[in-house]
């Protein structure tokens, strides 16, 4: 072989070299993404940046799976069969502070529900009309709901007696409640009020309780990464919420819009009902009074460092929440990138 056909070869084998490296630079980075509950309205918070291709664009591979709960969600980004979640702040406190020892805890990276979503709900027919009617009534609730592993809260800051508990499936919690088998139910207002509805309450008739209004201001669900990918490659967190809040702004703009990436993913849904559920979302806990004066994506320090008391005491953890430990604002967006709530 002359020395052209050497320099040749030698230069085609660095192009093919050079090619390899640069694509497996450019490959995107998986990552495995689980929401706290079904597809359904909010959910486009997540499916619509998806949609539009602004994770690929950030050099993301994400798949997004439905959940069945925040603390099965909670559990699963910890156990390493999810990179990253969607998960009430209250569950993740919880999973901390009960499992100390734990290699793997997740942290919340980033804040979506500034208030928590839970609320109790009744119908007018059973006198109950401000907390303190609740002493005594029989409430339901999953065991693993929010709004119920929160009423201690709820209660204290209420002064309401003592209530009996029935648990049941989540399908049948609204049922129940029109049946007459309980007086009220602990639940996500944008959730349980449009169930109620659709099993025949009319909203006149329906009184609702939410935890905010009455002196609880918990901070609700919140975006969750498993420690071994914030070590590993945090470019790849900034890079999801950065999407996130892209997609997210487009979200709050035109809901009715965004839902199509939640029918695209269930096509039974009805879009006009989870229109609603979505628009009761954004107004409840995303775009709140609450989240317009702190910003979205950010935590109070304060209300943070009381809800991690509240919590302990409520749900008697084994050991103390530390807020430092669930929370991290190192890899939010810049403050623009986050500046998403309509006034």
């Amino acid at each position: 072989m002359n020395k052209r056909q050497l320099l040749h070869s030698f230069l085609a084998a660095s192009a093919l070299s050079f090619g390899l490296v640069n694509a497996y630079a450019q490959s995107p980075t998986p990552i495995k993404f689980q929401l706290d509950w079904r597809f359904e309205g909010p959910a486009a918070l997540f499916l619509h940046p998806a949609a539009k291709g602004y994770f690929k664009d950030a050099g993301l591979d994400v798949t997004i799976d439905a959940g069945n709960g925040s603390g099965g969600t909670v559990t699963r980004v910890a156990s390493g069969a999810y990179d990253m979640g969607f998960a009430d702040l209250a569950a993740l406190m919880e999973f901390h502070a009960n499992n100390p020892d734990s290699p793997n805890k997740p942290v919340a990276v980033m804040m979506v529900y500034n208030n928590t979503p839970a609320s109790v709900m009744t119908l007018k027919k059973s006198g109950i009309t401000k907390p303190a009617d609740l002493a005594g009534k029989k409430l339901g609730a999953p065991v693993f709901d929010a709004g119920r592993r929160a009423f201690p809260i709820f209660a204290k800051a209420n002064n309401i007696g003592a209530v009996n508990w029935t648990a049941m499936d989540p399908t049948l919690r609204e049922t129940m409640l029109i049946r007459g088998d309980i007086d009220a139910i602990t639940g996500f207002t944008f959730t349980s009020l449009l169930n109620l509805e659709a099993r025949g309450a009319k909203a006149a008739d329906i009184v609702v309780l939410p935890y905010p209004d009455y002196g609880v201001k918990l901070y609700g669900n919140v975006i969750i990464a498993s420690p071994k990918l914030i070590k590993e490659n945090p470019a790849a967190v900034k890079a999801f919420l950065s999407a996130f809040a892209k997609g997210a702004k487009e979200v709050l703009a035109n809901p009715a819009v965004a839902i199509e990436s939640v029918k695209k993913r269930d096509g039974i849904i009805d879009s006009a009902l989870e229109t609603r559920r979505l628009k009761l979302a954004i107004d409840t806990v995303i775009n709140s009074p609450d989240a317009r004066t702190e910003g979205f994506g950010v935590v109070n320090a304060g209300r943070l460092s009381l809800m991690a008391s509240q919590v302990s005491d409520a749900f008697n953890t084994k050991t103390r929440v530390s807020p430092e430990a669930v929370w991290t604002a190192a890899l939010l967006p810049p403050a623009a990138e986050l500046n998403i709530l309509k006034k």
